[in-house]
C-alpha cells in the first residue's frame, strides 16, 4: 500500500534519508527519473516531442531540471521557464546549460511573449514550480507565472498533457486548498508517499491520474514504517477475496441478516440484499416489517425472509426476541436501511443490543456461574437510519459486539459526534481516525475518497471519487457488500475496504456502462459488483 503523509512528516522522512547517506541530490535525481520514465509511459515515442519545463526556485525546480534533462536525452525537445533565475552554481541548471536547451527567464521575458510561444506549440508542459511546501497564499513571481500560463492552456485546444511534479502549483498539499491560479494536472508523480491534500477537495480535482514516484528511501526506514495512512489499491486486495470451491455449498459462504425498510422506504432493503448477495454471501435473510415483504419480494426472490412485528409499517419494538433468536444462525447482521426513525424501532435497536450489565431479552446464554448472558451477536454493519437510532441510544459503542462496521456519510458523521458537517470534510482522513479509536469501532466515511478508520489508527483512503455514486441507495449496496464479505469470514476491517473498493470500482465501472454519471442507479451499482471483482481477481 501507498503510505499517505502530510508534508511536515515527509520532510521528516528525507531528512533521515539524507542523514543516512540518501542524500538530497540523489533525491533529486532519482525524483527527475522517475518523473521523465512516467512521461515516456505515455507515449510511444519522444522524438520530437515539444516539452516546456516550469521552473520553480526550490526543490521542486530541480526535481524538472533533472526530467528535462533526461527528457532530451530521450529525443524531446525541451524547453525550461524559470519563474526567477536559479544560482549558477546549481549543477542541475549547468547540465541543461552544457546541453544547449533553451532557457527563459520570466524576469527577462517581456509581456511574456517566450512563454507564450512555449505554451502556444508544447505537447508536453510539465510543472514544476512549486513543490508541496507552498502554503497559500500564492504571490510573487509563481503567481504572476501560473496565472498566465493558466490562461494560455485554457486557450489551447487540443490542451497538451499537463504534469504535476510532486504536487500541482498552487496546491497546499496539506489541506487541499488551492490558489485560484492553480494549474490543473492531468497527471501527478508524486514522490515517496501521497501528499494527503491531493486527496482532498478541491485539490483531488486538480490531481488527475496521481503515480506515486520512488526516490530510493529505505522502506524499513523507521519514520516511514511508522506512517499509518495508506491509499488502498487494487494490488492490495490480492488473496483477500473467499476462494470459490467447486464443492461448496449455501453454507460454505455464510448467512447473511439484513434488517432494513420501512413502509416509505421498501427499496432499501432489498438493494442491501442484492449487494450482499453479488459479493458472495451464499444465504441473505431480509428481516423486514411484514407489509413490506410483498412488495419487494420480486426485486430480489433469491432472498428468505423473516417477517417482522410493525407498528403502522415500521419495525417494532417486540421485533427483538424474533430476531434474537435468529441468531446463532447468522454469521453476520446489517441493521439500518430505510428503518426510519419512529421511537418504536429506536427500542427494538436498543432491546437487540441490550445495555452493558444488563441482559437482552429472548435468546441468552449463561457465564460460567449461570447468570443470564449477553447473546453472542455475529458481526455487525450498522448504516444509515441505524447510526441515527444507534447514536441516541446510551453509551451506544458499548453496546456493540467489536469492532463493528459503522456507514456514516458527512451528514450522519456530524450527527453522531457533534462536529460540524464542514469540519469532518475539510479532514475527512483524521476526522475517520479520530472517531474509530474513540468509539473503538471501524469507521467508513463515504463520500468522495471514502475513508475506512479502524480503532487502532490505522487509516486507509479509497481512491473513487465519483458522481455516479451521488445517487440514493448507493450505501445501502456498500453496506449490503460488507455485510456479505462478513458472512463469507473475512475480518472486519478487511471485509470494509474490500467492499469499499468494490463498491467504489462498480461505480466507476456502471457509468463507463451506462454513458452517464448522471444516469447510473444504485441497482446499476450493485449489478456491476460482479466486473469488479473479475478486475481484482485479475491483479492476483
Amino acid at each position: 500500500m501507498e503510505r499517505i503523509v502530510t508534508c511536515e512528516e515527509m520532510r521528516a522522512i528525507e531528512r533521515t534519508a539524507d542523514a543516512g547517506g540518501h542524500s538530497y541530490a540523489q533525491m533529486m535525481d532519482r525524483a527527475g527519473e522517475v518523473v521523465a520514465q512516467a512521461i515516456a509511459e505515455r507515449f510511444a515515442t519522444l522524438d520530437a516531442k515539444r516539452v516546456c519545463i516550469l521552473i520553480g526556485p526550490g526543490n521542486n525546480g530541480g526535481d524538472g531540471l533533472v526530467a528535462g534533462r533526461l527528457l532530451a536525452d530521450r529525443g524531446a525537445q525541451v524547453s525550461f521557464y524559470l519563474a526567477k533565475p536559479r544560482p549558477e552554481s546549481d549543477s542541475n541548471l549547468a547540465a541543461v546549460r552544457k546541453m544547449q536547451l533553451l532557457v527563459a527567464v520570466a524576469g527577462e521575458d517581456q509581456r511574456w511573449r517566450v512563454l507564450k510561444n512555449l505554451l502556444a506549440t508544447a505537447e508536453i508542459v510539465v510543472d514544476a514550480v512549486l513543490g508541496t511546501g507552498f502554503r497559500l497564499p500564492l504571490q510573487g513571481e509563481a503567481q504572476e507565472l501560473l496565472g498566465m500560463a493558466q490562461g494560455e492552456l485554457a486557450s489551447r485546444a487540443p490542451r497538451p498533457l499537463v504534469v504535476a511534479v510532486d504536487s500541482p502549483s498552487g496546491v497546499d498539499a496539506d489541506s487541499g486548498q488551492v490558489a485560484p491560479e492553480a494549474l490543473a494536472a492531468d497527471l501527478t508523480i508524486t514522490l515517496a508517499a501521497v501528499k494527503k491534500g491531493l486527496l482532498e477537495f478541491p485539490a483531488a480535482a486538480l490531481t488527475g491520474e496521481l503515480v506515486v514516484g520512488d526516490i530510493g528511501l529505505d522502506p524499513e526506514m523507521a519514520e516511514l514504517k511508522s506512517i499509518r495512512a495508506f491509499l488502498l489499491e487494487a494490488k492490495d486486495l490480492v488473496g483477500w477475496l473467499p476462494p470459490r470451491p467447486r464443492d461448496s455449498h449455501k453454507g460454505t459462504f455464510g448467512r447473511a441478516l439484513v434488517v432494513a425498510g420501512s413502509s416509505n422506504f421498501p427499496g432499501a432493503a432489498a438493494l442491501a440484499g442484492l449487494g450482499a448477495y453479488r459479493v458472495g454471501a451464499g444465504l441473505v435473510t431480509l428481516a423486514v416489517p411484514a407489509p413490506v415483504q410483498a412488495g419487494i419480494v420480486p426485486l430480489l426472490p433469491e432472498a428468505t425472509w423473516i417477517l417482522l412485528p410493525h407498528d403502522t409499517g415500521v419495525i417494532a419494538a417486540e421485533a427483538a426476541p424474533v430476531l434474537l433468536r435468529e441468531m446463532p444462525a447468522c454469521d453476520s447482521l446489517l441493521i439500518g436501511p430505510g428503518l426510519g426513525h419512529e421511537a418504536t424501532t429506536r427500542e427494538f435497536l436498543a432491546r437487540l443490543l441490550g445495555q452493558r450489565g444488563k441482559p437482552r431479552i429472548g435468546f441468552h446464554t449463561s457465564d460460567a456461574k449461570g447468570s443470564p448472558a449477553l447473546p453472542v451477536l455475529p458481526p455487525i454493519v450498522v448504516d444509515a437510519d441505524g447510526l441515527t437510532l444507534l447514536a441516541s441510544l446510551e453509551d451506544w459503542p458499548s453496546r456493540l459486539p467489536g469492532p463493528s462496521v459503522l456507514t456514516p456519510h458527512p451528514g450522519e458523521m456530524a450527527m453522531m459526534t457533534g462536529v460540524a458537517k464542514e469540519t469532518i470534510q475539510g479532514n475527512r482522513l483524521e476526522s475517520a481516525r479520530t472517531w474509530a479509536g474513540a468509539w473503538r469501532q471501524i469507521v467508513v466515511l463515504k463520500g468522495a475518497h471514502t475513508v475506512v478508520a479502524t480503532p487502532e489508527g490505522e487509516a486507509y483512503v479509497l481512491p473513487f471519487a465519483t458522481a455516479a455514486l451521488a445517487r440514493g441507495g448507493t450505501g445501502d449496496v456498500l453496506a449490503g457488500a460488507i455485510v456479505g464479505l462478513l458472512a463469507q469470514g473475512m475480518p472486519p476491517v478487511r471485509a470494509a475496504l474490500t467492499g469499499a473498493y468494490l463498491h467504489g470500482l462498480a461505480g466507476e465501472l456502471a457509468a463507463a456502462g451506462v454513458g452517464a454519471t448522471a444516469s447510473v442507479l444504485a441497482g446499476d451499482v450493485a449489478d456491476y459488483l460482479p466486473e469488479a471483482i473479475m478486475a481484482v481477481l485479475q491483479d492476483e
